[in-house]
């Protein structure tokens, strides 16, 4: 600490130390929340590649009552069930466009013999582009039909407020409260895949999920990449600081100054003058000079 108070140079470099410490570690936290955020989504792209398109299941064979929340490992499975839409129940998910383009979800319960229903995501219907205007929701088939679908995971509960007959998201609850629907319901819900009779007036097919992994890992490396490149751009300046200070110090006293602590250096001994040798020339001249005096 001594040396710190009488040494400015010094100090510099250890606050540029500090600062590369504390550069470099927050590039390390950042580069782990990427690489966490990169697993999460390969895990989900290896889950959609595994469940998707596998060969679909009675609807009770992964849910198996009302209430039952569906297992994270059955999302995106496809399931087949029979019942009767309520078209009186439809509502309108908003704010979910399609490749950029406005539209409403349609989702519809599908009440089964037991009363039971299962919310059903049957597709979309644009809007104008300008979001503006009535939009005309085809109705869908009447009678018993039998659909596919995959099984999405209840999502959580907006609470925003929707115009009457609209949400905000797919939540089974609120779906079915804003439907006026009382029936009994699963803890998550079905995108159509296909169904049987099909309606007159088919809606437009749900998207399939993305597969794109995105930048997370390479920005995992990015930012630990900037974590070491910190410590050696600071450490150079550091080093730098150091240097310059010590040639400061050595060139700005040279007889009898203080050093870093303030005791005064002692003098440095002055150069022994040397003797100029006598050259020939200098011999010679001496001697005329004898001769002619």
């Amino acid at each position: 600490m001594r040396l710190l108070r009488g040494n400015p140079a010094a100090r510099r470099a250890v606050g540029l130390v500090l600062l590369a410490v504390a550069v470099s570690v927050a590039c390390v936290f950042l580069g782990r929340w990427q690489w966490h955020r990169h697993v999460a989504r390969d895990a989900a792209i290896r889950l959609v590649e595994q469940n998707y398109s596998a060969d679909p299941v009675p609807l009770d064979a992964l849910l198996p009552e009302p209430g039952v929340e569906l297992d994270p490992g059955d999302v995106w499975r496809q399931a087949t069930v029979t019942g009767t839409y309520d078209a009186d129940a439809a509502v309108l998910l908003r704010n979910r466009p399609v490749n950029s383009q406005p539209g409403f979800h349609v989702l519809v319960p599908l009440v089964q013999a037991d009363g039971s229903a299962l919310v059903v995501d049957r597709g979309w219907v644009a809007w104008d582009d300008d979001a503006s205007g009535e939009v005309a929701v085809p109705a869908p088939p009447s009678g018993e039909v039998t659909v596919t679908v995959h099984l999405r995971r209840d999502e959580a509960a907006d609470p925003r407020s929707a115009p009457a007959g609209q949400v905000q998201a797919i939540n089974v609850g609120q779906v079915l409260a804003a439907g006026g629907s009382d029936a009994a319901s699963y803890a998550g819900y079905g995108g159509l895949v296909d169904e049987t009779p099909a309606p007159a007036v088919a809606l437009g097919r749900l998207p399939a999920p993305s597969t794109d992994p995105g930048s997370h890992l390479s920005y995992a490396f990015q930012w630990w990449t900037f974590s070491v490149g910190s410590l050696a751009a600071f450490g150079w300046l550091a080093r730098r600081e150091l240097l310059e200070g010590a040639e400061a110090a050595a060139g700005g006293a040279p007889d009898g100054g203080a050093d870093g602590d303030g005791s005064p250096r002692p003098a440095r001994p002055a150069p022994a003058s040397r003797r100029r040798r006598t050259s020939d020339e200098d011999a010679e001249d001496a001697l005329i000079d004898s001769q002619l005096g």
